[in-house]
């Protein structure tokens, strides 16, 4: 970092986006921008510290900078995505924990959480199932948007369903949201008015070409065989089975959806369109996938 010793809340934010644009960096991890990012940082550590009311003009000491520029060095050096750095990230306007062992959430499920899943859904879901939950965000998401339900967060991954716990304290939902280890659908019993996943889905030979920033991503959260399409084409074959009669799948496949969608020709996909951006993701009723398999 530069030697300048900045004094306030602007001056550390223009300083630190300064650097992160000259750097060779990715953001796609919580932020879009550098200066974004540089905000985050700046009010992360702050907050952090008890500091309670944050403007440009709030006064920053000099040990409250150098743990600043310690963290942007780190991002800068090893192309750590910030979320990690700070063990933080937003998702549906809440602070969720992160680590390494879960991707940094940036669904545009999101979106879909806070209209209500409207028009997809004409009641409130009372059951809720999160399939390869991850840290738990879309899930407990859903259960802070439907404050009557019931949620199960599902996961392969051991380590991930360890951050989703973590996550559960921090949201008090405990009574309401649990986690189950489970291969996709072989360990859940049920059905659920509601089915939300944001599974692997990345090719392995498009993985490999990624920005550094997602290798410290766990690569079992990202990669799918079969050019990306054999865990969302499972899911696929399976949801119905596991859906409620009135019930809806809400499936994302990010930049491979036209390859899924070639690939079930009988089935009458519904990709979304989202006014924050974001693709790939679609809706299908267990009435379609029913029909879709005949």
């Amino acid at each position: 970092m530069k030697n300048e010793v900045p004094e306030t809340v602007g001056h550390c934010i223009a300083l630190l986006g300064r650097e992160f644009a000259e750097s060779d960096l990715f953001f796609g991890h919580g932020t879009d921008h550098p200066d974004a990012e540089a905000q985050w940082l700046v009010c992360s550590v702050l907050t952090q510290q008890t500091v309670e009311e944050i403007t440009a003009q709030t006064p920053v000491s000099p040990q409250q900078w150098q743990a600043m520029a310690a963290l942007a060095q780190r991002r800068i050096a090893e192309k750590i995505p910030l979320a990690y750095l700070l063990r933080e990230a937003w998702f549906y306007g809440h602070c969720f924990y992160v680590d390494e062992r879960v991707l940094v959430p940036r669904s545009p499920i999101a979106e879909l959480i806070d209209n209500g899943f409207e028009p997809l859904l004409d009641h409130k879901p009372a059951t809720i199932l999160d399939l390869c939950c991850g840290g738990g965000c879309i899930g407990i998401a859903c259960a802070l948007a439907f404050p009557g339900s019931q949620v199960i967060l599902a996961d392969l991954s051991a380590d991930a369903l360890a951050v989703a716990r973590i996550n559960i304290e921090r949201f008090g939902l405990a009574d309401r949201v649990q986690t189950r280890q489970s291969d996709l659908f072989d360990d859940i019993s049920g059905q659920f008015d509601l089915v939300v996943s944001n599974p692997p889905y990345v090719p392995a030979a498009e993985y490999r070409e990624l920005p550094a920033e997602y290798r410290h991503e766990p690569e079992m959260g990202l990669v799918s065989d079969q050019e990306g399409l054999a865990i969302p084409s499972r899911i696929l074959a399976q949801a119905d089975v596991h859906l409620a009669e009135d019930g809806l799948l809400v499936l994302e496949t990010g930049y491979t959806w036209p390859a899924l969608d070639a690939a079930f020709p009988n089935l009458p996909f519904l990709w979304l369109d989202f006014e924050h951006g974001g693709e790939g993701v679609c809706a299908l009723t267990r009435e379609q996938l029913v029909s879709g398999k005949r």
